[in-house]
């Protein structure tokens, strides 16, 4: 992890030393003191709904090495406590200080999906010629980046490192405080439109990772993706980049190109019987079969994020197929059970929105089962547009041959609508306890089960259900 002296942070927050021992080393940072395991910098943040001063002493009983706060606070006199004016610009200056020294290099992804799936998948590449690190989890925005930086070792040559954003102007705070060297851009896609009038306006807030990206940076973008060809084709600035694409970018009358031109595709990708994905990967002129442990074209994706970039940084392509087909998913993303008697649960309820859940609906059609049926939670942060995104997502999720339906949330009710316009079985639950009861009724040998929705509505009670009556 990232360590230091106590008065060398103190004077990089332009704070002091009140009581303690000014001498003592650091080595990492909490947000949260339930996440202390001893040595860390404890951050007192005040947010809506609680002060992180008043766990100061939970922080100093799990072996925290100091706290920072903004005043001072009733502790054992011997207790390291460093005062600032505000503990969050103090660990926002405490980042940018760390990062003069570590990591060397830093990539940073941003998308409206993938990211995590990309990083992992990338990390695991630049980690058969790098010394590696990654962002845990999806520590991504202006309070979770700060904490996986600090938490990096010092002599890291390549951090793979999340970058998101649910509002304008956050990702170009993380850019700044990150500034790397490369950026990928897996997609943009119809989220957060609570806090945006539109897609293309998501895609500019998505471009402000160009804020902290190195001049002569490097640039991963995705050119089946228009928003992302728009963005990258209006800010890149001179900087070199790499396209990628599931299918080839096609061309234009007169040979001409109709767009960027892909030096990274995939062709006949396919379903594995095992819940993974099977293609050829196209590397110029080279061809490579790869086989994934991750389910569903929307990985094959992600993959080909991670291996432009890994092949332009001088990782060769045995290596990066070796260390992809390591990759298992993370929870709750695209995890698939194969049980007993055929059935198959597909767990994606990690999140969603349109086009991820098409995508994905589109991929589980592929796998073999006798009949095909989805539990679906409302899709979150759609503003007023969330009513017609998921009418088309039920009638879409009928027409696929999903049936019955069922949809969770108050949103969902205008996807019960869509499934049953376009034919097929649909019914409503208000809570996902209410519709893992009615899913587990009617789970049998054969069928395949598709559960995704946003994070907010819990499914991952759907699949702990279909998966318990599975195991009786």
């Amino acid at each position: 992890m990232a360590k230091g002296r106590v008065d060398e942070a103190a004077a990089a927050m332009g704070g002091r030393v009140l009581s303690g021992d000014q001498n003592a080393v650091w080595s990492g940072a909490a947000l949260d003191s339930r996440r202390v395991v001893g040595g860390e910098l404890f951050f007192a943040l005040r947010g809506e709904k609680t002060d992180g001063h008043r766990y100061v002493a939970a922080a100093l009983a799990r072996d925290a090495a100091a706290v920072v706060t903004e005043h001072a606070v009733e502790v054992d006199e011997e207790a390291t406590v460093i005062q600032v004016r505000s503990a969050y610009e103090a660990l926002h200056a405490l980042t940018r200080h760390v990062r003069l020294r570590t990591p060397q290099n830093l990539v940073g992804v941003t998308g409206s999906s993938g990211k995590t799936t990309t990083k992992e998948l990338l990390a695991a590449m630049l980690s058969r010629r790098f010394r590696v690190a990654r962002s845990p989890g999806n520590l991504n925005n202006l309070y979770g980046f700060p904490i996986a930086l600090l938490g990096i070792a010092d002599d890291a040559e390549w951090m793979v490192a999340e970058m998101g954003m649910s509002t304008p102007g956050e990702l170009a705070g993380v850019s700044r405080l990150g500034r790397p060297g490369v950026a990928i851009f897996t997609n943009v896609k119809p989220a957060h439109l609570e806090s945006f009038k539109s897609v293309s306006a998501i895609a500019d807030a998505k471009a402000e990772l160009f804020r902290g990206l190195d001049p002569g940076g490097l640039v991963i973008a995705n050119a089946a993706d228009e928003e992302v060809v728009r963005i990258v084709s209006r800010d890149a600035r001179g900087r070199d980049v790499v396209w990628f694409s599931v299918a080839e970018v096609s061309a234009g009358a007169a040979g001409q190109s109709s767009g960027p031109v892909a030096s990274h595709t995939a062709e006949r990708v396919e379903a594995t019987e095992e819940g993974g994905a099977r293609f050829d990967w196209l590397q110029g002129d080279q061809r490579h079969p790869v086989v994934l442990r991750l389910f569903g074209r929307h990985n094959v994706e992600n993959f080909l994020a991670a291996a432009a970039c890994a092949d332009a940084l001088g990782v060769a392509a045995k290596d990066i197929i070796a260390a992809a087909e390591t990759v298992e998913p993370e929870a709750m993303r695209g995890v698939v059970h194969r049980l007993e008697g055929g059935s198959t649960i597909v767990d994606d309820c990690y999140n969603s929105n349109p086009e991820a859940l098409a995508t994905i609906l589109e991929s589980a059609r592929e796998l073999p089962a006798r009949r095909r049926w989805a539990v679906l939670g409302e899709m979150l942060e759609l503003g007023s547009q969330g009513p017609g995104f998921h009418r088309s997502s039920g009638e879409l999720a009928a027409r696929l041959g999903f049936s019955p339906v069922l949809g969770v949330g108050a949103g969902a009710r205008a996807l019960i609508d869509g499934v049953e316009a376009a034919g097929g079985e649909g019914v409503w639950f208000e809570t996902a306890a209410a519709a893992a009861a009615s899913a587990a009724a009617r789970f049998e040998g054969g069928d395949l089960v598709l559960v995704k929705g946003s994070r907010g509505v819990g499914l991952e009670v759907v699949v702990e259900e279909l998966l318990a009556k599975e195991l009786v």
